[in-house]
């Protein structure tokens, strides 16, 4: 056994091995664009070694789409098929990424919390935990279990990051804000700590700040993969859109947050949608970009990795009117969310198919078709996860059908 950077155990007799999965580790904690390369020199260095296939699936995984769970499949296979000559640790982390390609997402956090709780320096453990709160709309279980990680002392700038987060969205903002700017002091290359610190100045009106503190910090952002790099660039454009310059935020859009996106990514292309949106709602028109925008949304409408992107992907294809393929993608919703347990099954047909109806009606200019599917639902979509301020898009769709001249009803 080697250990880790983090002082970790990690089972394998491959020093080049465990440099790789420490090269792995920095890069996932700071979104590099290198993770893959690094996790798979890991594998090549030593395929028996079983933590670095899970964390090979975990990385796929994470791309929510169809792909990657057919890329994390093998890296599955071989984590657990070693997983009973491995250390407590890492047999809770394999069976933590296993359970999420299983769909067994609450079973994932009581792995990953349970693995915090006794090997409290595992910040990629913490981050893990911290995604599936995010997107179970827990943002106090996303606080705290990063306040349960104890650090070692070269990794406290990226705790501090992921802390300075979940003290945002539990509305936390003063502390939220020093965390960032203190985790940002002690490594500029921190750009989840920049993220936490923009969604403070966003939720605080501070939008000149906000475009301020992230383009001071934007170069290091060029070694992010592409989800963080245009993400962090939409925190600009969301910025410059409440200040009023909407001439920019097209050109950022066009230039960051779509023209450098992997436009068949998902989270990539939610980003996109959730800005071309934005415009519309403040009345800017934005020509033919839901067009292009939707072209590649076909390959999504039979995944169904969260409900959170199909809200997105809906609407996108209705307002490029891809009437046919929006019907397709709700049916499909439907499906999938009859053969889940009874939770899930609420969160799929009781809040995201009502929502993905009533932002079809929404982006066809039906005003009270779409007050009537969303208004039962807006008080709980946070259920179905995203980040405050993107979960604000919802009542800002509903609003503009509430406001819209002409109306007979008032909702």
């Amino acid at each position: 056994m080697i250990h880790d950077a983090q002082g970790l155990g990690v089972t394998t007799d491959s020093p080049q091995a465990a440099a790789a999965i420490d090269r792995f580790v920095d890069q996932a904690l700071t979104y590099g664009c290198e993770a893959e390369l690094a996790i798979l020199k890991a594998v090549e260095a030593d395929g028996d070694c079983a933590i670095a296939h899970a964390y090979a699936a975990a990385h796929y995984l994470s791309q929510e789409n169809w792909a990657g769970r057919v890329s994390a499949k093998p890296h599955l296979k071989k984590a657990l098929a070693g997983a009973a000559e491995v250390s407590r640790r890492e047999q809770l982390y394999i069976h933590g990424i296993h359970a999420w390609g299983q769909g067994q997402i609450e079973r994932a956090i009581a792995c990953h919390t349970a693995l915090v709780q006794d090997f409290p320096q595992d910040l990629l453990a913490v981050q893990q935990a911290q995604y599936h709160y995010f997107y179970r709309g827990d943002s106090q279980g996303l606080l705290n279990v990063a306040l349960a990680a104890q650090p070692t002392p070269c990794h406290t700038p990226l705790h501090d990051s992921l802390v300075a987060f979940g003290l945002e969205q539990c509305h936390q903002f003063t502390q939220a804000e020093a965390l960032g700017r203190r985790a940002t002091e002690l490594r500029r290359h921190n750009p989840w700590a920049h993220h936490a610190v923009a969604h403070v100045l966003d939720a605080q009106g501070r939008h000149r700040e906000a475009v301020d503190w992230m383009t001071t910090y934007a170069d290091t952002w060029d070694t992010c993969n592409s989800m963080l790099f245009t993400h962090n660039w939409w925190h600009v454009a969301l910025s410059y859109l409440a200040l009023g310059e909407t001439a920019m935020v097209l050109r950022l859009y066009d230039s960051h947050v779509w023209g450098r996106a992997h436009q068949h990514t998902p989270k990539d292309q939610v980003g996109a949608i959730a800005l071309l949106l934005r415009l519309e709602l403040a009345g800017v028109e934005v020509g033919s970009r839901w067009r292009s925008l939707a072209r590649p949304l076909r390959l999504r409408l039979d995944e169904q990795a969260l409900p959170f992107q199909d809200l997105h992907y809906v609407y996108a294809l209705a307002r490029a009117g891809h009437t046919d393929a929006a019907r397709t993608l709700i049916d499909n919703m439907t499906s999938h969310g009859h053969s889940l347990n009874k939770p899930n099954q609420y969160l799929w047909l009781k809040l995201a198919v009502p929502a993905a109806q009533g932002l079809v009606a929404h982006a066809q200019g039906d005003w009270e078709r779409a007050i009537a599917h969303l208004r039962p639902v807006l008080p709980h979509l946070y259920r179905l996860g995203g980040s405050h301020t993107q979960q604000a898009l919802f009542r800002a769709v509903y609003r503009h059908a509430v406001e819209q001249p002409g109306r007979l009803v008032m909702a």
